[in-house]
């Protein structure tokens, strides 16, 4: 758990410890005379001119906050040569800082040098459209990435993204579990296959889950020879025949080119993760129909 990033410690001088509580901070200004006016506005100028000088001490080149930043403050940054970005979202804010490795701080009297992030490359602001976007990349060593989908349509950028989040999952998965299986269908096709030959053994309505299951792992490698535009009953009809015996578990589809191929020599890969999964399951349901059959 990240406590810096969960729990603020507010230190205020005076009471006892015993009067230290959790909670947020509220603040009431009661004015009698028209003169306290002005005397709160130059206090807050004051205050502000502080804030801005303690930040501007470690001479940064762009401030970000997730509150306002009012017009004071920026006079005072753009006087100064900094950029100002402010009202972020706290997840964007979080992605910035593990981009150009700053950390996070709730008070600036409490900003140190090494919490300034120095992995930023170059801060810019385009515009795309009808609105403008601020881009900071070529950023050192980044922890976190924003990625910036373009397409005609909503409906195209909607594909594109669910595409990318399957993408993205198998990396992750990948870096979590590094293990890889033949692709193209090939294990799919193996699996159905084994199961075949399994189902040759059992008598009766027992080998129909068998049967079932090998049909099943039979629709990879099937949808695969359909979106590559080939003739699916031969492509099929070739794979199960090289499969059938059980020396040929490296072959399958070039997503490509549709190609009947051995996929370890194309270095074609699949994750394993959720056929061990499936294979666990059709397992259950396998013994569990036996049991009631």
């Amino acid at each position: 758990m990240d406590i810096q990033k969960y729990i603020k410690v507010e230190k205020v001088p005076g009471g006892q410890l015993e009067d230290s509580v959790k909670g947020e901070n509220q603040t009431n200004t009661e004015l009698l005379k028209e003169e306290d006016w002005e005397v709160l506005l130059q206090l807050e100028e004051e205050y502000i001119e502080r804030l801005c000088v303690q930040i501007l001490k470690f001479k940064p080149d762009v401030v970000i906050t997730e509150k306002g930043l009012s017009d004071l403050a920026c006079h005072y940054f753009s006087k100064a040569g900094v950029s100002g970005m402010r009202r972020l979202r706290k997840t964007d804010n979080n992605r910035i800082a593990k981009a150009c490795g700053a950390v996070i701080v709730n008070r600036p009297d409490e900003l140190q040098q090494s919490d300034v992030g120095t992995g930023a490359g170059i801060f810019e602001v385009k515009k795309i459209g009808d609105e403008f976007f601020a881009f900071i990349v070529d950023c050192k060593e980044p922890k976190a990435c924003t990625v910036l989908l373009r397409g005609p349509s909503k409906d195209l950028l909607n594909e594109v993204e669910r595409n990318l989040q399957d993408a993205m999952s198998v990396a992750r998965n990948i870096l979590k579990n590094p293990k890889l299986g033949p692709g193209g269908g090939a294990t799919q096709l193996t699996v159905s296959a084994t199961l075949k030959q399994m189902s040759s053994f059992v008598e009766g309505i027992e080998k129909w889950p068998y049967e079932a299951a090998a049909i099943a792992f039979e629709a990879i490698p099937r949808t695969l020879a359909q979106n590559c535009g080939v003739n699916v009953i031969r492509t099929m009809t070739a794979l199960q025949g090289k499969h059938a015996n059980g020396e040929k578990s490296w072959i399958g589809i070039d997503g490509n080119t549709g190609v009947i191929t051995d996929v370890k020599e194309k270095k074609i890969g699949g994750y394993l993760f959720g056929l061990l999964l499936l294979l666990s399951f059709i397992s259950f349901a396998i013994s569990i129909f036996t049991f009631v059959g």
